[in-house]
């Protein structure tokens, strides 16, 4: 299996090239390579997206193609060059345009145009739409996943990571909204078997590349258990004075993670993973995620904001 991966030094792309090496796949990492190495055994491919594709991808023979990008003309520029093979490209829940649903429909209006998104962070699923589009108009067979929140070993974001290494320091825990607000996660590694197992069968379609839906005060059992605490001490504190501690929700310094406005997000972390465990996903416990991040950067509410937060709610009259 000859496989292409566009990108292959961070995260998800790198557990996708990983993998495949270690199934014995002939892989080619395409990247600037600024992110840190491609893994062992993959083979570097210099190539800054922003440029035209070089000769080796343009007469390379690929089985697949793996992407991860968002800007519309990288993928523009790379499925003009790679449209014979299979492309599995990895888009995201956020293309839908109502975050209260966990439908597939409706989409956003598509963003033909690159737009940096430190400028307009909006654009993003907008762009994600513009690139399923091409990716399905141009190649001779594709699969979209459309990924929610990817956690797991080597995460960068500083998000999902709070949880285990919080659940793992024990005491009082903030646990933001209520316990039956609905959440998923997805571990890196199962989603990028998946797209290998996507690629190696051809399979065409578009799937929510999610994790089970859990209730948060379940999910946060998992996880605890996972790092050693069967019986964490949560203390639920509700999201009209989380807002007005000045606690952001998602993402973020000050942030707590996989807390989202209820009901406007009721459905950003609640799709359906159905079809993809039909088309071969496997997902494994949270338990098993949760100790791969106690290593992991983590970007959220510190130690020190929750002690307040916490002494504010147990002071309320």
């Amino acid at each position: 299996m000859k496989l292409l991966v566009l990108g292959g030094t961070r995260f998800l792309s790198r557990e996708v090239a990983a993998q495949a090496v270690a199934r014995g796949w002939d892989v080619t990492c395409a990247c600037r390579g600024t992110s840190g190495p491609v893994p062992e055994g993959a083979t570097h491919l210099p190539w800054d997206r922003a440029d035209a594709p070089p000769a080796a991808i343009t007469d390379g023979v690929w089985d697949a193609v793996v992407d991860v990008a968002r800007l519309p003309s990288q993928v523009r520029s790379a499925v003009a060059a790679t449209s014979y093979a299979h492309w599995v490209f990895v888009s995201t829940v956020s293309v839908y345009a109502d975050n209260s649903s966990p439908a597939m429909e409706p989409l956003l209006e598509p963003v033909d145009e690159d737009i940096d998104l430190a400028v307009d962070p909006e654009a993003y699923g907008g762009m994600k739409v513009a690139c399923e589009q091409v990716v399905q108009a141009g190649t001779s067979s594709s699969a979209i996943a459309r990924p929610g929140l990817i956690v797991g070993p080597g995460d960068p974001t500083g998000r999902f990571a709070h949880w285990p290494q919080r659940l793992a320091r024990g005491g009082e825990v903030l646990a933001p909204g209520r316990p039956e607000d609905v959440v998923q996660v997805i571990d890196v590694r199962d989603l990028a078997a998946w797209l290998l197992a996507l690629a190696e069968s051809r399979t065409t379609g578009t799937y929510d590349a999610v994790g089970e839906p859990l209730p948060l005060g379940e999910l946060l059992a998992q996880v605890a258990a996972g790092v050693g605490d069967p019986d964490p001490r949560l203390t639920w504190v509700d999201s009209d004075f989380l807002e007005e501690q000045g606690v952001q929700p998602w993402a973020g310094e000050g942030s707590l993670p996989l807390w989202l406005p209820r009901p406007a997000y009721d459905g950003m972390l609640a799709h359906d993973p159905g079809p993809a465990v039909a088309a071969g996903l496997r997902l494994r416990p949270l338990a098993e995620t949760a100790p791969g991040c106690l290593d992991s950067p983590v970007t959220a509410l510190t130690p020190e904001r929750e002690a307040e937060v916490l002494a504010a709610w147990h002071a309320r009259p």
